[in-house]
């Protein structure tokens, strides 16, 4: 075929055209070969548009018309309720409508999401912190261990051998020799200049033999000239003082304050070469400041500084000299221009400074402290005055300076050109006489209505002159004059300057400004809570008297509250005298007869004070207002025992059980018996009163105890069997049968009561600590400490367990044992937590660290004053380790607190021997002292 036939060949209808849909190149003849990308596009989302190759794929007949996509119609998509899945009009249009429509959906549900927020955060870290709990990192699972080495000592970790190269890796045989970098002459030097001595020769190079000469003929420090320890320490400390002088925080961040770095460049000191480059630096950043700026008075001033420190303090007085040139209406700079120079040209300077600045206060000020005569001091403060006659600074100054009469005369002048100055005022009124102190004060209201101070001070005079009737109305007029000129009464304030008046010994001022001030801005369902946080804040300041105040008008306001007529007597029994404590006793039981611990405080200051009729009186007029109390009745039967009286006891006690005839009663007459050695009459008592409390404990306990006392065993196991099947929460009567067996060397059977009492009360750390002490007096230190572990996770803020647990753990154990405890027993009740900080201190005592074991027997002692062994333990300490002053002190403290709790203390003051002594708070402290364990 040729070249025309070629050319004039038909073309083919298809060619040139868009291949149809679906077509695949050779598929007809079995070519179908493999895809790439090129061939099928990109990869796209349901939402791109599709090819423009396929534009008219899964269309309809009419192609002009779009056609909604076709709904999936497959089973898994039919829902018997809702039907097929999709949106119902996912294919029309989206318009305005709908866009507004999604935005408001969008925010409810985005409000919805934050109120739950909270809610799944708090469930998110429990379910975190259940997580760590029960799978913990690696990290929290070596805490323990890795806590107890900082109590190992320097030489123990020196004594940890190296780690030894087990890989089988070979060595290398060509290892180059260890790289020593020499430490430079300068340093060496710098370390010498500042141990004080010389550390090394300048020089010569040592040799193996000292003293000789080296090739360079340099000789060779002799022995002792050189000390490498002392350099290395030497470097160490320049090191802390550079690293220190470089950052000051934890951080490592340098914090520079912009306002004080003046006052900061006193502080510096070039302690050695080191600091000269910063010094420099400093220089340097000052000298731009003062060439950008000159008239930036504290760049000269803080330059000049500089050179003080470093010691040229010539040039410091140049530059100093320089910015008075260049700012000489700055008075900072005038007045360090005086403190750089010596005293006579300090006062010509200041004189210069005089004439370019006369109305500024500082330069006058200082041109008064560089004169060393009264007589010169003066005539400058009055220079002064005529050129600044308004500064109330200048007038106090001056007034110092002179005597009463001319000071007098001062005053009088200084008030007429400071008329607003308060102080100025009431200075001049302390100077005058009593008739024209008035007159100057009520000169000082009319020029200043607004001021409390003269009116306090208006009341404070007629106070000092006997005119009390005065005060009152004159703090009464204050307030509503004060309200006239629109000036809002301050109830803080008013009660501070109460507070000052108690301090400045004008109680009647005080008491008036309490009386009239203290209801102001005060809810009524408020008032006694207000009043009694203010009686207290008064008493914590030692404004003793405010706060008597505040106590009488509470009182008057509130006469038949027993919490607050109580709450006064204490304030008076620790801040007042005898006379009127009881004087208060004797108001409160006229308005509150039916309060028994009036009547029995009463009784009892009059008994401490040897009257033992006059108490008699007082428990006699307390049962005619309370006739069947058991407190009155007791009180006047330990009055009567006390007093040798035994007779008169028993009879009180016979007719008590006739008409109170509780338990207690009951008890105190067993007790009174078993104390006069009446053993039968006694066992009697207890009798008769079992018959009648078949259930009260204590009768077991007493009965038990007699009985062991007379040495039947038997009985007394019996007894303490019938209280325990009576009585199984008493926790005295298992303890107790659990010691008798104990004292027969059964100590299995003691331990078989034990554990059936742990069994009826299972959460009784009592019972938990006399198991394991028992486990320990038998040898069995394993079975010891197994029934510890079991114990503190029954009871794990037990503060009795913490402190078995602390002395049962090693030495080296016991500090992490005793922060491990303080961390349980922190929310925990302040009795058991106070266990915790006793052992605390014990441990320290035990350590020798007397300073620590101080502070935690003061905190002890401070968290519940009424636990009787903290007092005693304390007592003990101090005893070895203190004064006779402090030892003093110590008792006196303890009396007051009076305390009543405790393991020892109770068995001291319940022990028959000691019934005699009974309420002696000084020996009972002495003896519970003496019943303590050693420390082991």
């Amino acid at each position: 075929m040729n070249v025309q036939n070629l050319v004039n060949k038909k073309k083919k209808a298809f060619i040139g055209m868009t291949a149809p849909p679906g077509y695949v190149p050779g598929l007809g003849r079995g070519a179908t070969g493999f895809t790439t990308r090129s061939d099928i596009g990109p990869a796209r989302d349901a939402s791109d548009i599709s090819d423009e190759r396929h534009k008219n794929f899964n269309k309809g007949k009419s192609g002009d018309r779009q056609e909604e996509e076709e709904e999936d119609l497959n089973e898994s998509n039919f829902d018997e309720f809702t039907g097929y899945g999709g949106s119902l009009f996912g294919g029309g249009p989206y318009d305005k409508e709908d866009e507004e429509a999604d935005i408001v959906y969008e925010s409810i549900d985005k409000r919805m999401d934050e109120r739950r927020k909270i809610k799944r955060e708090e469930r998110l870290k429990e379910e975190i912190k259940r997580y760590r709990m029960e799978k913990p990192k690696i990290q929290q699972q070596f805490e323990d261990i890795k806590r107890e080495l900082g109590t190992m000592s320097p030489d123990d970790w020196s004594a940890i051998p190296d780690v030894a190269n087990m890989t089988r890796t070979k060595k290398n045989k060509n290892t180059r020799a260890e790289r020593f970098t020499p430490v430079p002459d300068s340093m060496i030097e710098r370390i010498a200049s500042q141990q004080g001595h010389s550390t090394y020769a300048s020089s010569g190079i040592q040799t193996a033999l000292p003293g000789t000469a080296t090739s360079l003929g340099m000789k060779t420090p002799a022995p002792g000239e050189l000390d490498l320890l002392q350099i290395g320490v030497a470097k160490n400390s320049m090191l802390g003082v550079k690293l220190d002088q470089a950052s000051d925080s934890v951080t490592g961040q340098t914090v520079v304050d912009p306002k004080g770095y003046l006052t900061d460049l006193n502080s510096i000191t070039p302690r050695n070469l080191g600091d000269v480059g910063d010094i420099k630096k400093a220089r340097l950043l000052l000298q731009s400041v003062t060439n950008t700026n000159p008239k930036h008075a504290p760049g000269w001033i803080a330059a000049a500084r500089l050179e003080e420190v470093t010691g040229k303090l010539q040039q410091a007085r140049n530059i100093i000299v320089k910015a008075c040139e260049v700012c000489p209406n700055n008075e900072d700079v005038w007045i360090e221009a005086a403190r750089l120079q010596p005293s006579e040209m300090a006062k010509s300077i200041i004189a210069k400074a005089v004439r370019n600045l006369p109305q500024s206060v500082k330069i006058w000020d200082k041109a008064v402290q560089l004169e060393d005569d009264t007589m010169a001091k003066r005539r400058v403060l009055r220079k002064a005055l005529e050129n600044i006659p308004n500064s109330v600074k200048l007038w106090k100054d001056a007034v110092e300076l002179e005597e009463p009469g001319d000071a007098r005369i001062l005053l009088g002048r200084a008030v007429e050109c400071c008329p607003t100055s308060v102080e100025l005022w009431c200075a001049l009124a302390k100077l005058e006489t009593y008739e024209n102190a008035r007159k100057v004060l009520n000169k000082a209201r009319q020029k200043i209505p607004t001021d409390r101070k003269i009116w306090i001070n208006a009341a404070r005079l007629e106070e000092a002159n006997n005119n009390k009737e005065m005060v009152h109305k004159i703090i009464e007029r204050a307030l509503t004059s004060l309200k006239a000129n629109m000036v809002e009464i301050n109830r803080e304030l008013w009660l501070k300057e109460a507070e000052e008046c108690d301090h400045a010994e004008s109680p009647i001022t005080c008491q008036a400004i309490v009386r009239t001030v203290i209801a102001i801005g005060v809810e009524t369902e408020d008032r006694k809570h207000t009043w009694m946080e203010d009686a207290d804040s008064f008493t914590a300041n030692k404004a003793y008297v405010a706060a008597r105040a505040v106590f009488a008008y509470t009182l008057t306001v509130f006469p038949t509250k027993k919490s607050i007529w109580q709450r006064a007597a204490f304030f008076e029994k620790n801040h007042g005298t005898i006379e009127q404590y009881e004087s208060l006793l004797q108001r409160a039981v006229t308005y509150c007869p039916k309060a028994e611990v009036l009547w029995l405080m009463r009784a009892k200051s009059k008994w401490l004070a040897g009257n033992v009729p006059e108490a008699r009186s007082i428990l006699n007029d307390a049962f005619g207002a309370n006739p069947n109390s058991e407190e009155i009745w007791i009180a006047a039967i330990t009055l009567e025992s006390k007093n040798n009286e035994h007779e008169r006891a028993r009879k009180l006690l016979q007719k008590a059980r006739e008409t109170a005839g509780t338990a207690r009663v009951w008890m105190k007459s067993a007790r009174l018996e078993w104390c006069l050695s009446n053993l039968a009459g006694a066992l009697q008592t207890i009798q008769y009163g079992l018959g009648k409390f078949p259930e009260f404990p204590k009768f077991y306990l007493m009965k038990g105890q007699i009985e062991l006392q007379q040495g039947y065993k038997e009985k007394a196991r019996n007894t303490y069997d019938l209280g325990i099947k009576r009585c199984p929460e008493c926790i005295p009567l298992w303890v107790s049968l659990a010691t008798l067996e104990t004292l027969d060397d059964n100590i299995t059977k003691a331990r078989s009561i034990l554990e059936k009492a742990r069994v009826r009360n299972p959460k009784n750390d009592e019972l938990w600590v006399n198991a394991i002490r028992l486990e320990v007096k038998a040898g069995n230190d394993n079975v010891a400490q197994a029934l510890l572990a079991r114990a503190l996770q029954t009871c794990p803020k037990s503060g009795i367990l913490w402190s078995e647990c602390i002395f049962m753990a090693p030495r080296p154990a016991r500090k992490t044992k005793s922060v491990d405890g303080l961390k349980n027993c922190d929310n925990d009740a302040h009795k058991i937590h106070l266990q915790i900080v006793l052992a605390v201190a014990r441990l320290f005592w035990l350590e020798r660290k007397m300073k620590k074991a101080k502070e935690w027997f003061i905190k002890a002692v401070k968290l519940n004053p009424d636990l009787g062994d903290t007092w005693a333990t304390y007592y003990k300490f101090t005893a070895a380790h203190g004064t006779e002053d402090e030892l003093k002190v110590l008792v006196e403290k303890c009396v007051q607190a009076d305390p009543h709790h405790g393991e020892y203390w109770c068995k001291t003051c319940k022990s028959i021997d000691n019934w005699r002594i009974d309420g002696n708070t000084e020996l009972m402290l002495k003896l519970c002292a003496k019943s303590l364990p050693e420390l082991r």
